[in-house]
């Protein structure tokens, strides 16, 4: 059995180069699936307090620790045999190369260039590199887990928290998006209009539960399929397998694995920027608002009647 420490608090997004204090939970739920390779190990995981709910009686962790002083005091007396850090911003970085280790995998100091091997280098040149991210049609567990010399083959997202709400509704608008990205949002407008097109054929349920984790996964939980953005709720979704139908536009699709659980919708638009992978928009109107309305509807109705794969339309 190996000790194992994974720092990953979601101030930097993995293939992000942006530094940030503001917690990105789902990038701390995708990362996930990395728990997969260490089954049957001691896995202790560094995260931001606000992130820690995603985490709690997750089956693959042996100890959740909210960064703090005192965690940070406690690592430093222990020995781990791994230690992945998935962590950009140079004090935690240190903190890192700070814990004694048999193995270190991750950023370290300097994460320009200071990969701490070749495997994860990688992770580095997407995050700098937004040309090379463009194009990159890797999914993001296969570009973590090839970064931690493992190899990837289809594991889900470990959600440790179990809803037990009944599915209530046929489809569920997660509308609301973080504050890093607020050019990932489709106008209250469209989410209206979409509301009207299918107040006949569905029942709908508006996003809830936002200030507590347990309640938002207990409300997507209660929905058969969810309309959302690239967000949080989006990778709950897929953790709860349920159905979605995804709206894209600044970011890219190809970085998320649907399991066969739905679709994306990209901009119907002459844009040649799409994905810009920026949370700033410098066009004079916002690629997400050339996504319509009835296309979205459309979407819903097929996801609703059959299980195809994920693609595009």
């Amino acid at each position: 059995m190996k000790k194992v420490l994974i720092i990953k608090l979601g101030y930097t997004e993995t293939l992000e180069n942006a530094l940030s204090f503001t917690a990105s939970l789902g990038d701390v739920l995708r990362t996930t699936v990395i728990l997969h390779f260490f089954k049957g190990d001691e896995v202790s995981w560094l995260v931001d307090e606000k992130a820690a709910g995603l985490l709690a009686d997750n089956p693959f962790i042996s100890r959740v620790l909210t960064y703090d002083a005192g965690s940070f005091a406690r690592l430093t007396q222990e020995k781990f045999d791994v230690v992945i850090n998935l962590e950009k911003l140079p004090e935690i970085c240190l903190l890192a190369e700070s814990i004694e280790c048999v193995t270190y995998l991750g950023f370290r100091i300097g994460h320009g260039g200071g990969a701490a091997d070749e495997a994860t280098r990688r992770l580095t040149e997407l995050a700098l590199n937004t040309d090379k991210r463009r194009q990159s049609r890797e999914c993001w567990q296969k570009i973590l887990a090839d970064a931690l010399g493992e190899v990837w083959d289809g594991q889900p997202y470990v959600l440790g928290y179990r809803p037990t709400t009944p599915v209530r509704y046929d489809v569920g608008f997660n509308w609301a998006t973080g504050s890093k990205w607020t050019n990932k949002a489709w106008n209250e407008e469209n989410w209206r209009a979409l509301d009207t097109l299918l107040k006949d054929t569905c029942s709908v349920s508006w996003q809830r539960g936002l200030s507590s984790i347990s309640e938002y996964v207990d409300w997507i939980n209660s929905c058969r399929l969810l309309v959302t953005s690239d967000s949080l709720g989006l990778h709950i979704a897929l953790a709860l397998g349920k159905r979605v139908v995804a709206l894209f536009g600044p970011t890219s699709p190809h970085e998320i694995y649907f399991y066969g659980l739905g679709s994306y919708i990209l901009p119907e638009t002459p844009y040649t920027c799409i994905p810009c992978l920026s949370p700033y928009c410098s066009q004079p109107r916002q690629c997400m608002e050339f996504i319509s309305p009835e296309r979205v509807k459309e979407r819903v109705i097929y996801e609703l009647k059959n299980t195809a794969p994920s693609g595009t339309v």
